[in-house]
């Protein structure tokens, strides 16, 4: 929710106040930043690519791209031009870091659901569902019903696209 005097705080693209408080190493790397936006596209395209062909063989579900990747804050009125654009970029890129992210993991469920044997510095949503690290006993048996979850999931997705 916006307040009604945002636009007052907003600072134009192109006035000396804006340009004035930029420090000048900010300006001379935001090129090496806006390049990123070549392998975020590449990445994009290859983790759809990947998903649509792989995930449909192994029935696992699908990644929502547009659950990830939101572009959104550039509505807001109290940024200017700049900002709305490295908002844009800012949302996409970190989107697609996310979405390629989740598609990774659904592919370690599937065919590593084992958890590392040292503490990691993240972990994603699945990752309670894993197998313990040395559970050489039961990890044949488990990863079978990992991957029927999987399954499950898929046909529980499809059921509700359906309606």
């Amino acid at each position: 929710m916006q307040n009604k005097d945002t636009k007052k705080s907003k600072i134009g693209t192109f006035s000396y106040q804006y340009l004035a408080r930029a420090k000048l190493s900010y300006i001379i790397t935001m090129p090496s930043i806006i390049m990123m936006i070549i392998p975020a596209v590449i990445a994009d395209i290859f983790a759809t690519i990947y998903q649509i062909i792989n995930f449909s063989v192994y029935k696992i579900p699908k990644v929502k791209r547009s659950k990830y990747i939101v572009i959104d804050r550039h509505h807001l009125s109290y940024l200017n031009g700049i900002e709305k654009l490295f908002c844009v970029f800012c949302g996409y890129v970190n989107g697609v870091i996310q979405y390629a992210a989740e598609i990774g993991t659904r592919t370690e469920e599937f065919w590593c659901p084992i958890k590392h044997n040292q503490k990691i510095g993240y972990e994603h949503s699945r990752y309670h569902k894993y197998l313990e690290y040395g559970d050489s006993e039961t990890y044949h048996k488990k990863r079978k019903h990992i991957r029927l979850a999987q399954e499950k999931e898929l046909k529980e997705e499809e059921a509700k696209s359906s309606l």
